[in-house]
Formats: C-alpha cells, structure tokens, sequence
C-alpha cells in the first residue's frame, strides 16, 4: 500500500524571500512609531510596548544588510516619536537607540558608512531638538553630538581590533602554511634524495659487471629493489597523510634507531659509514630525533654523490643539554654549500629547533658537516 509522502517544508526561507519580508515589516516602521505615540500619550498599553519593541527589532535586523537605509527609517520613526510626544524620556530613548545604531554600524562597517551614519543620525538630533526643546537647542545639540562621537569612536575601536585580528590570523595561517609546505619539502627531499643516489649507483655497478660477474649484479638489483621498495612505503604513507590528515603514517617516523639501517644502505653504495656515538644514549624527543636523523642521511648522500671516497664518520654526541652530530669525510670531492637544497634544508631543520649547524670544506681536505641541537 502506498502512502502520499507529506510535502517538506524549507526549514530556512531563501535569502531573498527573507529580505523581502524584512523590509516588508520595516518599512511601516515611522507609521507603527506614529500610531504608537499618538495612542499612549495617557499611558502605554502593553501590545503598544511589544509593538514598538518588535518593529524596531526588525529595523535593526536591516542594520547589518543595508545599514543607512535602515538607519534612516529608524530616525525617522524616533523623529516622528518625539514629536508626537515631545518629553524628556522619549528624548532620551531616541538619543539611546539612534546612537546604539551608529555604534553598530560603526562597529561593523568602514569609517565611509560610519562617519556617514553619524552625520545622519547628529542633524536628525539637531532637527528634533529644534521642533521639541527650542529654548534648549544648543544644550542639547551638544549632547547629542558627544553622545555620537562617543558610540563612533567605540565602534570604530571594536572594528580595528576585529580587523587586526582578523590580519594577525590570515598571516599565522600564511605562515603556517608556509612553513608546513617547507616541512614536507625537506622531508621530500632527504627520503628521495638518498634513496635515488643510491639506487644510481647501484644500477651503474650492476651494469658495469652484467657480463662479468652476475653474482654482483644481482647484489645491486636486490640493493636497488630493496631501497625502492622502501622509498615508495615512504611515500605512500606521506600521502595517505596529506590525502587525509586524519590518517597516522603508516609507518613510524625515522630516528636516530635507524642509522644502522642507514650504514647498511649506503654500504650497497659503496660507501661505509663509520659510527661513533659518544655520551649515554637516551630517548629524545621526536622532532628532533627526526630531525637529527634526516641531517645525518642528507649528509652521508652528499658524501655518496660528491666527496668520491669510499668511507666516512659519523658522531654522534650525546650531551648533557644538547645533541652534537657531525659528519666528515676525506674525498677529493665535495658539495659546494651553494648549491642544491641539502644543506639549506639541514640549516633550516637546525634552525626550527633552534641550534647551530654549519657545514664546508675541511682544512686538510674533505667535507665537514656539523650540527648542534639543544635538547
């Protein structure tokens, strides 16, 4: 059996019904003010209270749509207000809701409308002391007008604080953006930097000893299939992460734990990596555990790549407030510190945790890279 669905309503009118609506309601509003007025000088009833209250609820609902055409149907029914019943309380009313008006309007719009709405509401003061309190027109006019400089000045100061903040967060979101995209450059950088430097090498000596010894050049496609493999794990995590930030890595970021790993590697290059730690070994925290990590491969790649040697140290020192690594080697050849973005990307991972880092040639020849992390 089928049953006829009930037609849904919109929860939310559209905007453009709702604005009708609105000016609908507003625009009677020095009429309402009129009648009002005109019915309770011996004595408000309450549904001319409620009355009053509603429409120019409505009136300052335009206010933050078309704040001086609403502003000039709120004058204008005060205007008409106080000259039907020209006493001190009406008086008073029409000074407090007309200028909590302009503070609004202050508040929320540029000094052009504001100084505007200002202007707009001191000569409505001014016309209706003429007609109410001739014989104190100038007492009042200078009320009225400190009264409005007051609520401009009030809002004008909400508007820059909220105009500051809101630049202050712009730049805190530009700058963190920046410095997230610089991140994961650099992470970019040293995992495939590494990774393809030594699987360039090792495909050049597989195709060195194909022919002559196919033991060896089986070593290096194993070398070259292990180092992929693992380099595309890398990835894949840093874009499941990226894709979702939800997403945990898949795999546990490198430390200091791995330089074994790092050493062996870079041995299938061709290169041995001396260890040396000095100090008691200890957990560090992670940025910098990472950090140190990446600094020592990105520099053991340069040695790989450039220094044409078939060794180089690694220390790592262990002290009591800091983490001092450093990484030299003997070749004839080296990395120009100008050049490439390995060693800016170690100065700026130095630099985030703020420590000292400097990296050139050795004296005696060779290159020296060397960083020091406060814990």
């Amino acid at each position: 059996m089928l049953v006829a669905s009930r037609p849904s309503l919109p929860r939310r009118l559209p905007p453009r019904v709702r604005g009708a609506l609105i000016w609908c309601l507003a625009l009677p509003y020095p009429a309402v003010m009129h009648a009002a007025m005109a019915s309770g000088r011996q004595g408000f009833t309450a549904l001319e209270i409620l009355a009053i209250a509603a429409f120019t609820a409505v009136v300052f609902d335009l206010l933050r749509r078309r704040p001086l055409p609403a502003l000039a149907l709120l004058l204008a029914g005060w205007f008409i207000a106080l000259n039907e019943m020209p006493n001190t309380e009406v008086g008073y009313l029409e000074l407090l809701v007309t200028d909590l008006a302009v503070g609004f309007i202050a508040a929320t719009r540029p000094p052009r409308v504001s100084i505007t709405a200002s202007v707009m509401a001191l000569t409505t003061h001014t016309a209706s002391a003429a007609v109410s309190v001739p014989g104190t027109i100038d007492l009042v006019i200078a009320l009225a007008a400190v009264a409005v400089a007051a609520v401009w000045v009030a809002g004008s100061s909400v508007r820059e604080r909220r105009v500051h903040a809101e630049e202050l967060a712009a730049q805190a979101t530009d700058q963190a953006v920046t410095a997230e995209r610089l991140r994961i450059a650099r992470e970019l950088h040293d995992m495939v930097a590494h990774s393809i430097g030594v699987i360039a090498i090792q495909a050049g000596v597989g195709n060195r000893v194909i022919d002559t010894q196919p033991g060896e050049a089986r070593n290096a496609l194993a070398a070259i299939e292990a180092t992929s493999r693992e380099t595309l794990t890398g990835l894949r995590a840093m874009l499941v992460a990226l894709r979702r930030s939800e997403a945990a890595p898949l795999t546990p970021a490198p430390g200091l734990a791995d330089l074994d790993r790092l050493a062996s590697t870079t041995l299938d290059a061709g290169v041995r990596v001396d260890l040396q730690y000095r100090g008691s070994r200890r957990p560090l925290p992670p940025d910098l555990d990472l950090s140190a990590f990446r600094i020592i491969q990105e520099a053991v790649t340069n040695v790989v790549r450039h220094a044409n040697t078939p060794r180089c140290r690694v220390l790592v020192d262990y002290q009591d407030d800091a983490l001092a690594i450093e990484i030299t080697d003997d070749g004839p050849g080296h990395a120009s510190p100008g050049t490439g973005y390995g060693i800016t990307g170690m100065r700026e991972r130095v630099s985030l945790l703020n420590g000292h880092f400097s990296a050139g040639p050795r004296p005696g020849g060779g290159f020296r890279v060397a960083a020091r992390l406060p814990v």
